[in-house]
């Protein structure tokens, strides 16, 4: 159990070794064109893809959380996290390698020659935050690019490198092949369900900190501590949840394990808006809530992972129904209706842009810079369950300040971007920014 485990000498230097080396980052093409029709052997060098990456990204975070500032360390939620992602790590590290004869060994490493993985980009709205060492990335470590500086040891790029195909459409692969796919998919399984609560239990970690240190507000090392920590934990779980769906769900010809080729805009901000409302509906015991209006082309398509969309518009329009409700109250009749909240999605060369206008009355200039902080809300009586054990898309972000920062990470992560425009005594418009072309690599810390 994670409540008892301990992380010994031994198992700290084998932390320090592997978080010496750099992050690999993917795109969600790479993803796509890999996993279209993957082979047990295509799925067995995907499996000692993650059993080499996840133990890196697993490292560079417990050796992070070691070393958190102001003693955050100490406190029994960040202690119990830290073990949670050490424990994994060994667990990985210590997982069985797969026994291959030595011909399946050379097939499993040779490619064709029309099998590559295009190039991945950075995303432009981070390209800016990166020159002027913006504190989501640790230009320490990593400069200009994902291979290494100084003191980090250098990896083969992705899409430079072979480890991810095999050529294997005429091997008959042996049981053992299927038998450690299932076994590692399993051991996959267990560790996301093991760091579902993470997001929550981060978070009464800093309450915990707050509350021992009387401080209001959290300062601008630990915002930057927390955007890495939330961006790492995104992707981790990202390539999990694809890594499981590929080896566990039965083929799909609109999805390459949770990425959907063919995802309909228009259907999940509608799915989004009709959640929100019901839950405005119920938080306010109203029996119809502000009104939200969508235009959007209906057949808008492109890949995409439809639950990181899901989540950030739901988040949004949260906040804008909350607003409009908050300014002109829950008794709205049909002489005086609710004014309501826009949203219009366009498509451009490079980005889908989702813009969400609401008349809610607004935030005051000198708020801008807060609300991407984390903890900063305006309800009270903050508290999180101990025992609450929840995932990212079901957290009780209102009233803890959450909404907004994850929603831009989530933005972010495949290449998009979040951004606010409030014009305070009227309403508040929010842009996303999604990157169209697939094609804009992971932003790892």
């Amino acid at each position: 159990m994670s409540a008892a485990f301990r992380i010994s000498p031994a198992l700290w230097d084998k932390i320090h070794h592997f978080a010496s080396f750099p992050q690999t980052g993917v795109s969600l093409q790479q993803m796509v064109l890999f996993g279209q029709h993957p082979s047990q052997g295509t799925l067995l060098k995907a499996s000692q893809f993650l059993a080499e990456e996840l133990p890196v990204r697993l490292a560079h975070r417990v050796k992070e959380l070691d070393e958190l500032p102001h003693n955050l360390s100490d406190m029994p939620s960040i202690r119990k996290v830290k073990n949670w992602y050490a424990q994994s790590f060994e667990e990985l590290i210590n997982f069985p390698p797969v026994q291959l004869p030595q011909h399946l060994r050379q097939q499993l490493s040779s490619t064709g020659q029309d099998i590559f993985l295009p190039d991945s980009t950075p995303n432009p709205s981070l390209a800016a935050l990166q020159d002027h060492d913006h504190p989501l990335f640790n230009l320490s470590r990593l400069k200009g690019n994902a291979n290494g500086i100084g003191n980090v040891k250098l990896r083969v790029p992705l899409e430079r490198s072979t480890r991810y195909y095999a050529k294997s459409s005429s091997i008959d692969w042996p049981p053992s092949v299927l038998d450690y796919n299932a076994r590692f998919t399993r051991m996959l399984e267990a560790i996301k369900r093991r760091h579902d609560p993470t997001v929550t239990t981060v978070a009464q970690g800093v309450l915990e900190w707050k509350r021992s240190q009387n401080a209001k507000n959290i300062g601008l090392d630990i915002q930057a501590w927390l955007d890495r920590f939330y961006m790492s934990r995104i992707g981790i779980r990202f390539l999990i949840g694809q890594h499981v769906a590929l080896n566990t769900q039965q083929p799909h010809k609109d999805y390459v394990g949770i990425i959907c080729t063919k995802a309909n805009v228009h259907d999940i901000v509608q799915e989004a808006i009709e959640n929100a409302r019901f839950v405005c509906e119920e938080h306010y015991a109203m029996f119809k809530g502000p009104p939200v209006q969508l235009i959007c082309p209906p057949n808008l398509i492109f890949p995409y992972v439809p639950g990181h969309l899901s989540h950030i518009c739901f988040e949004l329009l949260k906040n804008s129904l909350r607003a409009v409700v908050d300014r002109f109250g829950h008794d709205a009749r049909d002489d005086k209706p609710y004014p309501p909240i826009k949203v219009i999605v366009v498509e451009g060369k490079e980005d889908i842009t989702i813009k969400i206008t609401d008349e809610g009355g607004g935030i005051p200039r000198s708020a801008i810079p807060l609300i991407w902080t984390y903890m900063y809300t305006t309800m009270t009586g903050q508290s999180i369950d101990q025992d609450f054990q929840a995932t990212d898309f079901q957290a009780p972000m209102a009233g803890f300040g959450y909404g907004l920062p994850l929603s831009r990470l989530y933005a972010r992560y495949f290449g998009g971007d979040l951004r606010l425009i409030s014009m305070e005594g009227y309403g508040t418009d929010v842009y996303i920014h999604l990157n169209r072309l697939s094609s804009s690599r992971e932003p790892l810390p």
